[in-house]
This record gives structure tokens, sequence and C-alpha cells, in this order.
């Protein structure tokens, strides 16, 4: 049963948290310079025309007039039309999201298989020369920035040496298993954009909580008992040492969810929510900013979520608080 009120509890903050935010865009977007009617029709369009456009819209009435309607809509799982496109806004976001889940699990994926045992590494020869190269790297990582480095990756592996594509998802006029190579080619240079600037964190974090576990009385009493070093390391030391990399990984994902794959997908021209939130904004298509809002608050809260009860299996002692 605590388990359940453990769920129920993060789902309720949750819940606020998307409205929170849902109203949040709401009033930002309002305050945005420039004419939404642009975004519908022509510059050259008549004031009658604009007046028309808006009031067909609802964007003519008052504002908490706007909010109420919005949310009656959202009540009703709609997300309202584009202006731009004047399509259903949501099946516009879950034509983008297979490409933006992608790009997130994938760099995920590489960053956690790679920063791990970078991590450990570290820690098992701490003080030596792996684990000072191990730190310059990391370090040298969180101070990237992500568009530098995608800017940069394009132009060495795309423009200079030729040997990936510099934008887009997959080629045109290609099906089957070449469709496939080429998403997998396409993929490689955002994927390995995030990589390179979330790497860092994931090192760093496993190889000092990883230090401090092997300090512990449970892996003196361990090696006291004749277990191999190796065991010692991987199977008691290094579950302990998870428990802040599984926070962070929650962390990460919210943070390159909402922030990096906006900027690399707008560099790489990739089709997902990111570059579509990138188009939205200099279009000033509200439907389309307030439902991938929306869809990237509900993500965040229910990546949180997950991470809380993953960390509460890890260590019984934060469902048992709980």
């Amino acid at each position: 049963m605590s388990l359940v009120l453990f769920v129920l509890r993060r789902l309720g903050r949750g819940v606020l948290t998307i409205w929170f935010a849902v109203t949040i865009t709401f009033l930002l977007l309002r305050l945005l310079p420039g004419d939404p009617a642009l975004a519908i029709a022509s510059p050259n369009m008549t004031p009658a025309i604009r007046a028309g456009l808006l009031a067909q819209y609802g964007l003519d009435q008052a504002l908490p007039v706007q909010y109420v309607k919005y949310l009656g809509q959202l009540v009703h799982g709609n997300l309202g039309v584009s202006f731009s496109q004047n399509i259903d806004v949501t099946q516009a976001l879950l034509d983008r999201l297979p490409w933006t889940l992608l790009l997130v699990l994938s760099s995920l994926v590489v960053t956690v298989f790679v920063g791990i045992p970078l991590g450990v590494l570290a820690a098992a020869r701490s003080g030596g020369l792996a684990d000072r190269v191990v730190q310059v790297v990391a370090v040298a990582g969180q101070s990237l920035f992500v568009p530098s480095v995608g800017i940069g990756l394009l132009y060495l592996f795309g423009l200079r040496l030729g040997l990936l594509p510099i934008g887009g998802a997959y080629a045109d006029g290609v099906y089957g298993g070449q469709w496939y190579l080429s998403v997998v080619a396409h993929l490689v240079l955002p994927c390995l954009s995030l990589v390179l600037v979330q790497l860092g964190p994931y090192v760093l974090t496993v190889r000092s909580t990883l230090i401090e576990a092997l300090g512990e009385d449970y892996v003196t009493l361990a090696r006291a008992n004749g277990l191999p070093r190796r065991r010692v390391l991987w199977k008691h030391a290094l579950r302990n040492a998870l428990l802040p990399t599984t926070t962070l990984v929650g962390l990460q994902v919210c943070l390159y969810l909402v922030g990096g794959v906006i900027l690399i997908e707008t560099v790489y021209a990739y089709p997902g929510i990111g570059r579509g939130i990138y188009e939205a904004v200099v279009r000033l298509d509200f439907p389309v900013l307030q439902g991938a809002f929306l869809l990237l608050a509900a993500v965040v809260v229910l990546v949180n979520m997950l991470t809380d009860i993953v960390y509460g299996v890890l260590d019984p002692r934060v469902k048992a608080a709980a």
C-alpha cells in the first residue's frame, strides 16, 4: 500500500506541475512581440481580414476568456489547430515525437553505458593517470555548449570529411533496409553532440560516489572475507554509487529534452519536437507551442516520477520515508 500512496502523491504533484506549466506557457506566449495573424495570412492582409482571423481563433477575446476556453479544450483532449499548417496540433506533435524520442533515448543509452564504466575506471584507479585523464575529459565536456558542439561536428564530419549526413532524419528515395541505415546515419551526429555534453556529469558523479562507497565498512568487510576486488567493486560498491546517478539520469533527460534537443534539432534540421518548437516560435503558432510545452511538461513529470520509483527500489529507505 505504501508504494501505491507513493505513486499517488507523485501523480498529484505532477498534475499541479503540468497545470502550472500550461498556465505559464499560455501567458508568456501572449507577451511575445509580433502579430499571430501573420502566421495565418500574408502581411498584406487588410485590417478587416486580420480582425476576422483573430475572431475566428478567439484571439480577439480577453485573456481570461481565452485561458478558460483553452483549459476547457484541454479537458476534452483538444490541443487546437495549428495557425501556420492548419492541421490538428495533436497529430502534428505525434508525427514529430518518435524522432525526438529516438534522439533522446539513443543519446541517453550511449551516455550511461559509456559514462558508468569510465566513472568506475577513474574511481578504481583514483589518483592515477587514468583517473586524471578521465577527469580532465569529463570537466572539459561539461563546459561545452550544445550548438557549438553540433556545428563543429557538422562541419568536420559532414562538410569537411563528408562521412555523415549534415541534416534531416533520413535520405529521400530509399526504402526497406536502406531506409533504416539512412536513419542511423542521420542520427549519429545529433546523438554524438548530446553525448559529448551529457557525459561529463555522469562520469564525475559515478567516480565521486564510488570512491565514497569504497571507503564504507561493508566494502572493507567484503574484502576481508576474501571476495574478489572486481566483484566488490561492480556488485557491492557500484549499487550504492548508482543512487545519485539515477537522479542525475532523470535531471539530464529533463534538461536536454527541453533545452538541448531544441538546439540540436535546429542545428541539424532534425524533424523532432524541438525543431517544431523553433519553427512555431518564428511563426507565432500559439497552438503548436502550447501543445509542445504541454507534452514536454508531461514527459518531464513522468520521468521524475519514474526516477523516484527506481530510487525507491534501489534504496528501500526512500520508499519507507515516503
